[in-house]
């Protein structure tokens, strides 16, 4: 069924793994600061600008076009100081400026274009990491989703693939570019005046050295705060998400009290982070007035001393300017590509984890599926040492079904999240149709699968595009059929849009009853050979549980089924019945053997939901009381 990919997956997965209030599985992605090494941060840089190259180089040959051009204007001061102006050389005076008007209109041409070739280069980047990124985290075991907050998923995505615009756009080029210009203006500079440019080029160094601590410095922040980014807006899509509860509780203040921690300890981290930018600037600024200082000094000498024109000064402080702004350019993109840097620590953490479907293609294709599954001696552990599951052993033949019951904790989900491939066997083995099931391609046997959950989720989009979610490909006619035999269409044709009724983010605006309805519709519309009933009826009163029965029982027919339920009236004609209990088979059998054997644990839950449903029917008026002054006990309500 496609429904369980993409997002469908992430959300099935946090309701069918893990046992409620037992062990829940072991982070797969952590926000632990990680050693990272200069060379596994410059093979990512390397290999994003390589499969970039093309675009790069031609930007590359336009920035020193560009650059070439910035050297005309002050290059052409000397002449016209040393050369021109002494001599009345109007012919010289006219090239000069022609020469100076010329370099002006290619570099604004040359600048616009590496914009814009840059500028689409980078965005296409971005849009292209995310695919990616995105694809990958699509593939990853449903652990990873469980163990990590939405928020640092959607940041690694969203946020972290954004700082790549530095390395493959203008920044990486404009850094590069600034350095040849510097390096070609102390070349001028040493032909100029040696003595003064080798002072200058100390000053440089030592600027060059304290650049380098401070991105050796600024990085891990920068790496910090995409971590604690990502924590304050999944806390942040959690209680938005969570919205009814938070208000039911009257927790509003709780919540604006936990953001204001996160969003403070954000501050704290970019005031420290400008602490350190604002600080390299400093440095380049200091540096610059040292080199204006030394010009005022020894070049004034000089130039009083006869051993330096008036031209050769002023050329000089052209060029010096030409070698500290690239310095001064350098410091701030440098510190943007340290920020890249980060983003792509991130995103290869997430890389690193194993997709679920590693090594599918080497799997042999499932073909056509009868849907029968037999478990082998079959044990499964979320923590080492903490079995959920314990040598389970029995056969589920195609087209029967198989109905679950137990406490809860006593590994019923676990179970059928193993059914579904979400989790894996520790010992023994699954088969189906006599193939071992970690054999077969992952996404060739989930598109046989179909899946209606206790509290099953909608996508903020159309009734219709919610029932054909699990087969893009249906007609509307058999969507409509799939509604009719769910029951949908009683509910949806009252809407004044009808099938094109919004439901809203997670349903919302259809009661719990109608969310289960499109669920059993969806499941129906996937005509799946194996199909999970996880408390299907849980939301449905008497009235829609009776019709909904017909549709599951339709859509039973010819299918192997897995029903996990608590009311044991919906599982008495089930083929076979396990009794779960600590993670074993306590009992098994059908209804009527379970109910006839004395002392049994079936028999004795069975009686107890008997008793209550009879107490219900001849006492209804003492139960509603009772849940009355249940409810209203300590708030003084009547």
């Amino acid at each position: 069924m496609t429904g369980l990919t993409g997002r469908g997956i992430a959300m099935s997965g946090r309701q069918m793994t893990g046992e409620k209030g037992g062990p829940r599985p072991a982070a797969a992605l952590t926000e632990k600061k990680r050693k990272v090494t200069a060379e596994m941060a410059w093979r990512e840089a390397r290999e994003l600008v390589w499969a970039h190259r093309t675009r790069l180089a031609i930007g590359f040959v336009i920035m020193l076009i560009n650059r070439a051009a910035g050297l005309v204007l002050p290059g052409s001061s000397k002449f016209l100081i040393d050369k021109v102006l002494p001599t009345n050389d109007l012919r010289m005076l006219t090239w000069l400026a022609v020469a100076a008007a010329a370099a002006t209109l290619v570099q604004s041409s040359t600048s616009f274009a590496l914009s814009q070739l840059l500028g689409v280069a980078a965005q296409r980047a971005i849009t292209e990491m995310r695919r990616s990124v995105q694809s990958h985290l699509m593939r990853l075991p449903i652990r990873t989703f469980d163990a990590t907050q939405t928020g640092i998923l959607v940041s690694r995505v969203m946020n972290d693939a954004e700082g790549i615009r530095n390395l493959v756009g203008s920044g990486l080029v404009q850094l590069t570019g600034g350095m040849l210009t510097a390096a070609v203006g102390l070349g001028v500079l040493l032909w100029l005046n040696w003595k003064l440019t080798l002072v200058t080029i100390t000053l440089l160094l030592l600027f060059a050295g304290g650049m380098a601590y401070a991105f050796s410095k600024l990085r891990p922040i920068f790496r910090e705060r995409g971590k604690i980014n990502a924590e304050v807006t999944g806390r942040l899509v959690e209680s938005i998400s969570g919205i009814r509860v938070v208000k039911a509780y009257t927790a509003e203040r709780r919540e604006r009290l936990e953001f204001s921690r996160g969003v403070h300890r954000l501050l704290r981290n970019v005031a420290t982070s400008m602490t350190g930018v604002s600080g390299t600037a400093a440095l380049s600024t200091v540096v610059v007035g040292a080199i204006g200082t030394l010009l005022i000094i020894v070049g004034g000498r000089d130039i009083i001393a006869g051993t330096m024109t008036l031209g050769d000064f002023v050329m000089y402080i052209f060029f010096t300017g030409l070698v500290a702004a690239p310095l001064v350019q350098i410091a701030s993109i440098g510190t943007q590509i340290t920020e890249a840097f980060a983003g792509l620590d991130r995103i290869r953490e997430l890389r690193e984890i194993v997709g679920e479907d590693e090594g599918d293609d080497a799997k042999a294709p499932v073909g056509a599926l009868q849907g029968d599954i037999r478990f082998e001696d079959v044990t499964f552990s979320y923590e080492p040492g903490t079995p959920v599951l314990k040598h389970i052993s029995f056969d589920a033949p195609a087209g029967s079904t198989t109905a679950l019951v137990g406490s809860s904790g006593s590994g019923k989900s676990t179970l059928v999240s193993l059914v579904m491939a979400f989790n894996h066997p520790e010992s023994g083995r699954i088969l189906v149709d006599g193939r071992d099931l970690a054999t077969l391609r992952l996404r060739d046997y989930r598109s046989r699968l179909g899946i209606v959950l206790q509290d099953n989720f909608l996508f903020d989009g159309t009734v219709l595009e919610n029932i054909r979610f699990a087969r893009p490909d249906a007609t509307d006619e058999e969507v409509r059929e799939a509604a009719r035999i769910a029951h949908c269409d009683e509910f949806t044709l009252r809407f004044t849009d009808g099938y094109q009724t919004i439901v809203g983010e997670r349903g919302v605006r259809l009661s719990g009853g109608q969310r289960q309805r499109v669920a059993i519709a969806r499941a129906i519309l996937a005509d799946p050979a194996i199909l999970i009933l996880d408390e299907a009826t849980s939301s449905l009163d008497s009235e829609s549980e009776s019709l909904i029965q017909e549709g599951l029982a339709r859509l039973r027919a010819g299918r192997t089924t897995f029903v996990i339920a608590h009311r044991l009236s919906t599982i008495t004609s089930a083929d076979q019945i396990l009794v779960l209990e600590d993670g074993e088979i306590a009992e098994r059998g059908t209804h009527d053997e379970l109910v006839e054997h004395a002392g049994g644990r079936y028999r004795a839950l069975y009686e107890r939901q008997y008793a209550q449903a009879l107490d219900r029917y001849v006492n209804p008026g003492e139960e509603l009381a009772g849940a009355r002054k249940g409810r209203g006990g300590g708030r003084g309500e009547s």
